[in-house]
């Protein structure tokens, strides 16, 4: 078994419950971890035997354009479309942080992880 981690991604993107946020933008951070069977790929030294995490950056960024309101549907289409377009993963893990979120303090970033098992 094996573990891919890209680790912040970083996108301005317009997801948020509150029109400003959703007209201004912010900026978001995602964390995204890939567990699959890495046996192949480390026999044959080929693209093709692994998951190719060059793909998985592009359906992060594909799913971040996608205004949304909630960071956990945000999270949840970036999971499903990971498993879905990716062959081998077994599971997934994706974080997404909203970077100086508007809640009337200082706070670095509110974050919202999900994980999910391919059966």
């Amino acid at each position: 078994m094996a573990l891919i981690e890209i680790e912040n991604m970083e996108f301005h993107a317009n997801h948020g419950h509150f029109t400003e946020e959703q007209v201004i933008g912010n900026t978001f951070l995602v964390d995204l971890k890939i567990e699959y069977n890495s046996e192949n790929a480390q026999k044959s030294d080929n693209l093709k035997d692994t998951v190719n995490y060059q793909r998985a950056y592009e359906i992060v960024k594909r799913e971040m354009k996608i205004c949304s309101h909630l960071l956990e549907h945000v999270a949840a289409r970036i999971i499903d479309s990971i498993i879905a377009e990716l062959p081998g993963v077994e599971s997934t893990q994706v974080k997404v942080s909203k970077v100086n979120p508007p809640m009337g303090g200082k706070i670095q970033k509110v974050s919202v992880t999900l994980r999910k098992t391919v059966k």
